[in-house]
């Protein structure tokens, strides 16, 4: 495609520059110039000569300047001559060359264009259109991943993630902000989310070990349709938002195993706080202190087991069975009996989600 239109810019500019001009590729091809039949030709050795020396090679009649970085080159511009006036020509073509791909590279590069479908830039009816365009399979599974990074690192957040996945054709890394990095992966229909949360936790990991940074990780659903990613990318926002509430140990959330928290942080807080009202009647559970509270919570960890929380707490049995009571009292929900178990650790996570100020998407 860049072929084309480097050859259609040279093809406009050969009547206003009375030299020979063209572009060569990294492999030394000449891929696009004012005299057609050198198109095909091989330079060779021009590239690395650009590499080692200055900004400008001159070599056999001819002068040359890289589109871009000289270290990096991918296309070449060529003028005929070796005089200061070749040398001015190659810079403005290069630099004109340049400012073209760059706009044309926004347009048609598949990384942008997922990014809009992510964000609801585009419209559903245009997507299959440039996705043929593109040449990018509709009906390939994928997965998105919203990687949020805290505090400042050495590297910016979108190169530490595009390095660890360098395959572009696959692999999408899109930033979405200063610290959140999309990662859109391809995936085998039918992948195990345990198999992606593993994954997602290696890049974690390596994240943390390599450049001392500290990443959360939320997980959306696979989707069998481009179209869906949008989608999977709310799910991973939530994801990490409801995880910030109800798994702050954790830092790889997947959408699908939120439980019972997903359908709490789709309540209206109104609703909420009536279902506190009802559950804890003048203000009980603000009268329970934190050695109650985390008495509770191990008592949930252990599965209303009296004797295991009792082992765990380091506590007589008797000293529990007094605690549990005073709660019932204060409550009038017995911790031991399944349904107000039940009753009361939904309404602890109410009270965490009304407290952590939610977020809606």
């Amino acid at each position: 495609m860049s072929n084309r239109l480097f050859q259609r810019v040279i093809h406009q500019m050969k009547d206003a520059i009375d030299r020979v001009i063209g572009v060569i590729d990294e492999n030394g091809s000449v891929i696009a110039c004012s005299e057609l039949v050198k198109i095909g030709e091989i330079r060779q050795g021009i590239r690395e000569e650009i590499s080692y020396s200055s900004e400008t090679v001159t070599a056999g009649g001819y002068t040359y300047r890289p589109i871009g970085s000289s270290s990096s080159a991918e296309y070449i511009v060529f003028v005929e001559g070796e005089d200061k006036t070749a040398e001015r020509i190659a810079m403005i073509l290069a630099i004109s060359l340049s400012n073209i791909k760059s706009l044309y590279d926004e347009k048609y590069d598949k990384s942008s264009f997922i990014k809009n479908i992510i964000l609801d830039n585009i419209l559903p009816s245009d997507i299959y259109i440039k996705s043929k365009e593109l040449r990018l399979n509709t009906e390939q599974t994928r997965i998105v991943l919203l990687i949020k990074f805290s505090g400042k690192t050495e590297m910016l957040p979108y190169d530490i993630v595009q390095n660890m996945f360098p395959d572009k054709n696959k692999d999408y890394v899109i930033s979405v902000g200063e610290q959140d990095i999309v990662l859109v992966k391809e995936i085998k229909q039918g992948t195990d989310i345990k198999e992606i949360e593993r994954s997602a936790k290696t890049i974690s990991d390596t994240i943390s070990s390599e450049f001392l940074a500290k990443v959360n990780i939320g997980i959306g659903t696979a989707v069998d349709n481009i179209k869906d990613l949008a989608r999977s990318y709310k799910e991973a926002q939530v994801a990490l938002e409801v995880g910030k509430v109800f798994d702050t140990e954790k830092n790889v959330i997947s959408y699908e195993n939120l439980g019972i928290g997903r359908l709490i942080y789709q309540l209206p807080t109104t609703l909420c706080e009536m279902f506190l009202q009802e559950v804890f009647k003048n203000g009980s559970l603000e009268s329970l202190d934190h050695e109650t509270l985390m008495t509770i919570q191990c008592f949930f960890e252990n599965n209303l087991n009296v004797s295991e929380t009792s082992r765990k707490l380091f506590v007589h049995r008797n000293t529990l069975v007094y605690r549990l009571e005073k709660i019932r009292k204060l409550t009038g929900l017995d911790l031991r009996e399944f349904d107000h178990a039940i009753t009361f650790k939904v309404a602890l996570m109410v009270k965490r989600y009304l407290v952590s100020k939610p977020v809606k998407f």
